[in-house]
Order: C-alpha cells, then structure tokens, then sequence
C-alpha cells in the first residue's frame, strides 16, 4: 500500500530522518516507538506531506506522492491525521467539526455528512456531544471526536501521532479502548506511542526508530521480547548504562568510582545492591584482570534495568583469550561469584575486544 524509498528530512541545525526505506502492507498495524527527538513524528508526518521530505519518494497505491506537481489533496481524502493536540475547530460543535470536511473535500451533502458524523461519533461513544463545544469537553472526549473525525473520511489509512500524550492518565484507557476498536476493522494504521504494553497488544508490526531511521523492525514478540540490536534492548528493557573504557595501568579509579557512585544514587538502586555491583567491579576489573594484562583494554558497561531492577555487568576485555574461572587469584573469584546470580566468560575472536565476563548481580 505504501512503499517508502530513502526517505531523508533535514532541517537547518537537524536531519531527523537519514536514508529511511520501508513497505507498509494494506492492513497493518503498526507501533512506532522510540526515545524522543528520534523522527517518529517527523516520519509519518513525511507521510501525508504535512512535512515535506528533503529527497526520497514515497508511494502510495502505486502513485508517487512526492513527485513534482502532485496534488496532495487526493492522498490527504485518503489517509487520515489524528494530532497529539486534537486540532478541534473551538467556535464549531462536534457535530460540525466531523462534517466540514466530507461537505468540503469529498462535496459530501449536509444530510450525508451528518449522518456519517453521527454514526462515527456513536462508535466512539461521545453520540450524545454532537451538539456541544470542544470547551466543554475532557480531553479524552476531545481525543475520541478528533478520530471520529478522522473516520468520516473513511481514510484507507490512519495516522496517530502520540494520540494519547495530552491526556491526563485516567484518560488514557478510553481512547486507547476506540483505537483497539479501529484496529479490530482492518484499517491500516501508524500509531506513535510510548505506550509500551498498548503497542504491543495493538500491533502486528513494531517500528523502533533510532539513528535517523528505523533502526529494528518485527512482530511484537520480536521487538518486545527478543530484540536484536542493543539501542533497542536498552530502551525496551528500560536500561539505564554506566559506561567506562579503562586503558592505562594510571588509570583513576578514584574518579572512576565516584561516577559509578552518582549513576547508582542517580537510579536509585538499593544500598545492598550497590555495594555487591561495587564488588563485582572491583575483583574483576582492579583484582583479575590488571594483574593479567600487559596493556588494559577493559571496556565495562553495567546495565541496570528500571523494570525488573535486574543488573547486568558486561566486561570486555583485549587481549589473548583468559577465562577469569582460571584465574590464580581464587580468593577474589570465590568473592565475585557470591556477587553473581550468574558468572559467564565467552571468546568473541572477531571482536576488538574479544574476551567477555558477564555478571547478573545477585539481589536476594
């Protein structure tokens, strides 16, 4: 239905979008998620042109839509726009709000339009509103008008950009309730959320979008259970990430120690947790390690999660292959593996740095 080719967006001090290329199926459901300021809604506002692409194309049913001289207007009756900020027409009631533009685009009669309107405004539950103003709406109705809205156009697709961002939580719920509901009809649909559990649920394609374009892309299951690539499991997994790369037998651990004291405080891990992510640090890196290596190329990553408060604490290391279970120094190995929910060492030969510890530190 929509075949996107090097897609690229820049601005004058940033290039959201960098060389993006993807094929969006006829009746897709799709999760676009990310850290913010990453193009999730620069991309599908690139979609219906309401940004207009630097170069690339895109196509939708088997028209370029970015070519030269293309008129807009017949894609816009088409695909369909819900906003962050529901774009209501305040001096209009809801009625008219839902019937301007199938009276003015698609000439719609007045009788026509509102019937449709009624119809969408009973589907999403706000029948009863058609004659009140946007004022005197929550922002939850406000949301549910603007996608029916959307729906008298009958669009092929619907876009959703962060539809539920503007509401207060107890909001939330019931515009997520109507967009299930669409979602169930075959509509095509883009959605970008950072409702996680929402897009998982909603989705048969998930969108992770990070260094200027889609960085992964899968099923739900793929993306939220098992992903692939690192940006996308730290995100997905809630990881906050200490990082460090020690090369030099002068190497300040005293600096050093004071900046994995201020990322622990920073996410709150408990001061019993603390100490045993200090320890582990300490006998492999300053006790195993230093004494077997000629030149230290240690890069040490600790992973903590905010989801299950599980830390993972990654040492690579240059070098020929050493197996820290051979170590000579027992005392500080038995001291690790009382840290460790697990203790694993793998040889990566094609890496820079091809020797790998990984610590799960224990929490009970």
């Amino acid at each position: 239905m929509i075949e996107i080719k090097k897609l690229h967006k820049s601005y004058a001090t940033v290039t959201p979008l960098k060389d993006v290329s993807a094929t969006i199926r006829d009746g897709d459901v799709i999760s676009i998620i990310g850290p913010s300021g990453m193009g999730k809604s620069t991309f599908i506002r690139c979609l219906n042109l309401l940004e207009k692409p630097t170069s690339g194309q895109i196509i939708f049913d088997g028209e370029e839509i970015t070519r030269k001289g293309y008129d807009i207007r017949k894609t816009r009756r088409k695909m369909g726009m819900v906003f962050q900020s529901f774009n209501l027409f305040g001096h209009l009631t809801v009625i008219e709000n839902l019937m301007l533009a199938p009276m003015d685009l698609l000439k719609k009669s007045r009788q026509e339009a509102y019937d449709t309107a009624m119809q969408f405004l009973q589907r999403v539950g706000l029948a009863d509103k058609a004659l009140s103003y946007p004022d005197e709406l929550s922002g939850g109705q406000k949301q549910r008008v603007a996608i029916a809205r959307t729906l008298c156009m009958n669009p092929q697709v619907i876009l959703l950009d962060e539809p539920t961002s503007a509401l207060d939580p107890t909001m939330v719920s019931e515009v997520q309730a109507v967009i299930r509901d669409l979602a169930k009809s075959g509509k095509t649909m883009l959605i970008v959320t950072h409702e996680m559990r929402f897009a998982k649920a909603i989705s048969n394609r998930v969108f992770y979008m990070d260094e200027g374009g889609i960085y992964e892309e899968g099923s739900p299951a793929e993306i939220f259970d098992n992903p692939q690539r690192e940006k996308t499991r730290r995100f997905i997994r809630r990881l906050k990430v200490f990082e460090a790369v020690i090369n030099s037998k002068n190497y300040d651990f005293i600096a050093f120690g004071a900046e994995l004291d201020r990322y622990l405080l920073q996410n709150d891990v408990l001061p019993v947790y603390k100490n045993r992510i200090r320890l582990a640090i300490e006998e492999v890196v300053q006790q195993i390690l230093f004494p077997n290596l000629p030149e230290p190329d240690i890069a040490l990553v600790v992973e903590y999660s905010e989801t299950d408060g599980n830390c993972l604490v990654s040492v690579d290391y240059g070098g020929k292959r050493f197996d820290i279970h051979d170590s000579e120094n027992q005392t500080s190995l038995i001291m690790l593996k009382n840290t460790a929910e697990s203790l694993t060492y793998s040889y990566r030969s094609d890496e820079k740095r091809p020797n790998r510890v990984e610590i799960l530190i224990k929490k009970g």
